[in-house]
C-alpha cells in the first residue's frame, strides 16, 4: 500500500494531542480526503470511504517530526567506521587502521573523547594507519581527528595533536560530504524511508552546505517521503536574500509543498566533547577556556536583523549558558522569530525568558543521557542547569524535539524515552527533577512542538501514524522499541499498512 491515498482508517484509539476532544477513549474511526482529516466517529459510526487501513485498535498519533537533522551527513554515517564505543584513543586509532579503505581514505564517526583516559595525537594516529588520509568525526562533529596524510590531502597544516575545530572541522566535513548527486540523493532517500518507518513525516535540514540546491534537485526528482525545513547559514545569507528565500516558501520548482524554505542556522559556540561551549565557568584543568563564542554578540545581531527583514527565521545554535543568553538577548533585541538549538546548559535567570520571548527551544533528549557522565565531569563547576527540559516547559517555553543526527540517531521515539524517563541501558535516572511529562514528549515531537502541537481533530493535516502499543503507559524500553504499524503524510502512505 506503500504511495496509496487512503480514505478510510478503522478503529484506532487516539493516544496523540486530539484526544481530550473526543468524547469517548474506545478506537474511533476515521475518514480522510483532500489531505486532511474530515470526520471521526466511534468505530462503526462512519460509512467507509476510499482504500481502507485496519487500525485493528492500534494506536493513533500526529505524524512525528525531528526539528535537527544533518541529512547527508546522516544518511552517509551509515557508510563510516562506528566509533560510539571506543574507550580510548589508542583503541580508536587501532580500529582505524583496519578500516576498509574507500575514495583513497579511511573515514570514521562517533567517537567521544571528554572521558578517554589518553589524548588523540597527530602521531598516534600516524603510527597506526600510516599514508592511508584517516578522519575520525567526532560525536558532536565540532572536531575531527585526522593524520598525517589526511592533512597533506586537504591542505591543512598539521596540529600535534592531529584534531581541528569548529569551523576547520566543519570544512572537512563538507569535503567528506560532498559525494556524487546521484549517491547523496539515494542515500538522503534510503534515511528518509527508515525515518518514515519511525512514524517520522518532517524534520528540519541543518546539512551545513548551501541546502537551497540539492532540495531543489530532489524535488525535482520527486522526494515525498517526509516534510523538510531546510536551514540557510550565514555564509550563504547574502545569497538566500538576494535569491528572494524566505522562510515557509516551497522550495523553486517543486511540485508540491512538501519541501520548504526554513531557518537562519547560526552555530555561536562549540559543544561539550569538544571543551568549546562557551560557559561562564572555566573548564577543569584548564582556568583559561571558557569555550569559544563563534559568532560575536554584534555579529550575531546583525545577522538575524537582515534575516528577519528579509523572512528568514532563526535557528541559533547555544550549547553553554554564556552562548545561551546571548542568542536571547539577540532574540529581544532584533524581534526575531525562531529557536535555540541544543540549550544544553542554560542560566537559571535566562529559562523563562525563552518562553516571554518566544522563542521555541530546540533540544535533543538523548543527547542528556550521551552526555551525562560528561556532563558531571566537564560541567561540575557550573551554576547553569544542564538539560532543562522540565524547567523549560514549565516555564511555558515551547519544546522541540529532535536529535541532531547523526550525532544521535534519527528515531523520535528514543528521545521521547529519555526525556520522559532520563535513563537507559537500566542505570538510574540522570537529574530526574527534568523529566517530563509522556504527553509533553508526544507534542514536542509533533510539528507545532509542545505548547502548539499537531492534533488529532477534523480539518487537521492527515500526517499520523500508528503504533501497536499504548505509548501514554509504555515503559522506557517499550517506547524505545515501539512498533510503528503504518505512516501516513497527507493521508498517502509512505510506511507500512
Amino acid at each position: 500500500m506503500i504511495g496509496e491515498r487512503a480514505g478510510f482508517v478503522r478503529a484506532v484509539r487516539v493516544a496523540g494531542p486530539g484526544r481530550e476532544l473526543l468524547p469517548t477513549d474506545e478506537p474511533v474511526d476515521l475518514v480522510l480526503a483532500g489531505g486532511r482529516i474530515i470526520d471521526i466517529a466511534p468505530t462503526g459510526n462512519l460509512r467507509p470511504t476510499g482504500p481502507l487501513i485496519e487500525g485493528e485498535g492500534g494506536w493513533l498519533l500526529p505524524g512525528l517530526w525531528d526539528h535537527h537533522v544533518h541529512a547527508l551527513q546522516w544518511a552517509l554515517a551509515a557508510d563510516r567506521v562506528p566509533l560510539g564505543e571506543v574507550a580510548s584513543a589508542r583503541d580508536a586509532a587501532a580500529i582505524m587502521a583496519l578500516a576498509p579503505v574507500a575514495d583513497g581514505r579511511r573515514v570514521g564517526s562517533g567517537f567521544r573523547d571528554g572521558l578517554w583516559p589518553d589524548a588523540p595525537s597527530l602521531a598516534l594516529l600516524d603510527d597506526a594507519c600510516g599514508e592511508v588520509p584517516t578522519y575520525l568525526i567526532n560525536a558532536d562533529v565540532h572536531s575531527v581527528w585526522m593524520n598525517a596524510a589526511a592533512f597533506r590531502r586537504e591542505g591543512f597544516a598539521p596540529v600535534v595533536s592531529g584534531v581541528l575545530v569548529e569551523e576547520d572541522a566543519f570544512e572537512i566535513s563538507r569535503r567528506l560530504n560532498a559525494v556524487e548527486p546521484d549517491a547523496a540523493d539515494a542515500a538522503v532517500e534510503r534515511m528518509a524511508r527508515a525515518a518514515a518507518a519511525r512514524g517520522i513525516v518532517g524534520m528540519v535540514d541543518l546539512d551545513m552546505t548551501w541546502n537551497d540546491e540539492p532540495w531543489q534537485r530532489r524535488a525535482a526528482r520527486g522526494f515525498d517521503t517526509v516534510r523538510v525545513s531546510y536551514g540557510t547559514y550565514p555564509q550563504h545569507l547574502d545569497r538566500a536574500i538576494a535569491e528572494g528565500l524566505r522562510t515557509g516558501d516551497p522550495v523553486r520548482g517543486a511540485r508540491n509543498d512538501l519541501i520548504r524554505v526554513g531557518p537562519l542556522k547560526a552555530i555561536t559556540d562549540g559543544s561539550l566533547g569538544t571543551r568549546t561551549a562557551a560557559c561562564a565557568h572555566p573548564y577543569p584543568g584548564d582556568p583559561g577556556n571558557h569555550g569559544l563564542l563563534t559568532v560575536s554578540p554584534t555579529d550575531l545581531v546583525d545577522m538575524m536583523t537582515r534575516a528577519t527583514a528579509a523572512g528568514l527565521e532563526c535557528a541559533i545554535h547555544a550549547i553553554g549558558d554564556v552562548a545561551n543568553s546571548h542568542a536571547l538577548d539577540a532574540y529581544a533585541l532584533t524581534g526575531a522569530t525562531g529557536t535555540i538549538e541544543h540549550a544544553q546548559l542554560v542560566a537559571h535567570a535566562d529559562i523563562p525568558r525563552f518562553a516571554r520571548l518566544g522563542v521555541a527551544a530546540s533540544v535533543q533528549p538523548e543527547h542528556a543521557l550521551d552526555d551525562r557522565d560528561m556532563t558531571d565531569a566537564i560541567w561540575a563547576d557550573q551554576s547553569a542547569q544542564p538539560y532543562p527540559l522540565r524547567a523549560l516547559a514549565d516555564s511555558g517555553a515551547n519544546l522541540r524535539f529532535g536529535s541532531d543526527a547523526p550525532v544521535a540517531p534519527l528515531d523520535p521515539w528514543a528521545a521521547m524515552a529519555s526525556a520522559v524517563f532520563r535513563t537507559r541501558d537500566g542505570r538510574e535516572p540522570w537529574q530526574p527533577h527534568q523529566r517530563v511529562g509522556i504527553e509533553t514528549a508526544i507534542a514536542a515531537s509533533t510539528a507545532g512542538g509542545s505548547t502548539a502541537p499537531a492534533e488529532i481533530a477534523p480539518g487537521a493535516l492527515a500526517d499520523l501514524v500508528i503504533v501497536d502499543a499504548d505509548p501514554l503507559t509504555a515503559d522506557e524500553r517499550a517506547l524505545r522499541a515501539m512498533p510503528v504499524r503504518a505512516t501516513l503524510l497527507e493521508g498517502r502512505v509512505t510506511h507500512g499498512a
